[in-house]
């Protein structure tokens, strides 16, 4: 049976502006500023510096046109703020008086040869026939960034003989393979750690250590990795300061030999700092980064296309169809630029708001002197969403006496004391790893005795979560960390 009903629903839906200044919130400086300038080529209305022209005339801001050939032209607009008034000195228009010395010079960078050509022209090096040096290669072509080649002998077979019309066997491709591990620098080709490892030592001069270092590898690889010290001794029978010298000579080697050529020639990405935080006479003082203040407005060109339209008696639907485009384009325009000051507004109060609420923390450097910080926090001090805070944080870089910080470093959770006073996390973090830094390496600290040693300090910690904060510092587990 159909029934009809009425319901009303309360439904909260963002417009598009809305949607747009939320993505401009969470651009970090280099991404804005290249919307900034892809909006400023794609509207003609919107120019950036200043703009030397007539005043919109604003008697045509409230004209309208229609069919019967009244000369006016419906807008709301009014676009006489962004104009530039040669009575009003330019450094009054910009938040925070900047200067053009504010601007980030780019840095040019020196075109190197690439990890991949610099092992090609090695093999120039090699007498091969045509089909030899296609199957190298293509071996060349299948090594990674670290120099590993991470793909069975199979498969690259199969690959030969679809992509380059090659048949060929798979010792074959190991015998090319050979030649490719032959390449600088020593262990690249390699499709193990271990493999990697024992091309190195092979290259270099024969020594006891190296010697026995080989054989550890060859055949206790494991227990290596495992670190075993005991099994190994009694597996070669030598003693601990042998074991000691064949580890010295592994640990010297380079577990990705690719990376060692490749870091060198990539293009370093340099962190553009949203804000700027100094100590003036015992106080803070925040800046907000001049790149994120662009200085936009109207393009004059459109008032005096506005101009002629009003003066010219006959007008023509094409001459109508082009006001509506102007139009179009000045709200579109006057929405940008109230966006970039939204922007600009929401970045300084979220930015102020966690300076004053870590001052202690900004006055003295000490990580310890953190306060424990979540995103609601914030939110509810600047009366804002969440999600806003949260797309500040999570992008945004601020410039401090002690370094570029990522903003969202500065949060944290919170935990209780034996006293009862409530510490940051990142407090325990730093006192775990400066136990382990400072632990008798032959003997580590295990989690449960690392537990007992944060709570003689009053930190009543469970066994697991500490193993939860050594997995986030990045430390293995005592075993892992065992030294001779």
């Amino acid at each position: 049976m159909l029934k009809q009903s009425l319901q009303y629903k309360l439904l909260q839906k963002l417009s598009p502006q809305q949607i747009q200044l939320m993505k401009m919130i969470q651009l970090p400086t280099q991404a804005f500023e290249q919307k900034v300038k892809q909006e400023i080529e794609e509207n003609p209305a919107l120019n950036s510096g200043k703009d030397e022209g007539d005043e919109y005339d604003s008697d045509l801001q409230n004209d309208d046109y229609d069919d019967t050939g009244t000369e006016t032209i419906e807008t709301d607009i009014n676009i006489d703020e962004y104009l530039s008034d040669d009575e009003m000195p330019s450094y009054k228009l910009r938040s925070n008086n900047y200067s053009s010395d504010d601007d980030e010079k780019s840095i040019p960078y020196a075109a190197g040869t690439s990890f991949n050509q610099f092992l090609t022209n090695q093999l120039n090096t090699f007498r091969l026939n045509d089909q030899e040096y296609q199957i190298a290669e293509f071996l060349v072509g299948s090594i990674d960034e670290s120099g590993y080649i991470r793909r069975d002998i199979d498969d690259i077979v199969d690959d030969l003989a679809f992509s380059e019309n090659i048949f060929t066997e798979a010792s074959e491709v190991k015998r090319m393979l050979g030649y490719v591990q032959r390449l600088d620098p020593a262990g690249v080709g390699a499709q193990s750690l271990e493999e990697c490892l024992l091309i190195q030592l092979k290259r270099k001069s024969v020594t006891k250590e190296r010697a026995l270092a080989i054989k550890i590898l060859e055949n206790a690889f494991e227990h290596f990795v495992k670190k075993h010290y005991k099994k190994l001794i009694q597996k070669f029978d030598i003693t601990e300061s042998e074991l000691k010298g064949a580890i010295d000579e592994i640990e010297k080697l380079n577990p990705k030999p690719g990376g060692s050529y490749a870091n060198n020639n990539k293009i370093v990405e340099q962190i553009v700092p949203d804000f700027s935080i100094r100590i003036i006479e015992g106080e803070l003082d925040l800046t907000l980064n001049s790149r994120n203040a662009p200085e936009l407005h109207i393009s004059n060109e459109y008032n005096n296309m506005l101009k002629g339209y009003a003066a010219s008696k006959n007008k023509s639907k094409s001459q109508k169809d082009a006001v509506q485009f102007i139009k179009q384009k000045l709200d579109a325009a006057k929405w940008f630029i109230d966006a970039i000051k939204q922007r600009q507004q929401t970045l300084l109060l979220t930015m102020n708001a966690i300076m004053h609420m870590q001052k202690e923390y900004f006055l003295t450097g000490d990580e310890r002197k953190l306060k424990p910080m979540i995103l609601k926090d914030i939110a509810d001090r600047i009366h804002m969403d969440v999600s806003t805070v949260s797309r500040v944080a999570n992008s945004k870089y601020v410039d401090t006496p002690y370094g570029t910080k990522l903003i969202k470093d500065f949060f944290s959770e919170s935990m209780m004391t034996d006293q009862g006073e409530e510490v940051s996390t990142r407090e325990i973090k730093k006192i775990l790893d400066t136990v382990i830094k400072e632990e008798n390496k032959k003997k580590p600290l295990t989690d449960e005795k690392l537990a007992k040693i944060l709570k003689d300090k009053g930190y009543i910690i469970a066994r697991r979560t500490v193993a939860k904060y050594r997995e986030q510092l990045n430390i293995p587990v005592a075993r892992l960390r065992k030294e001779i």
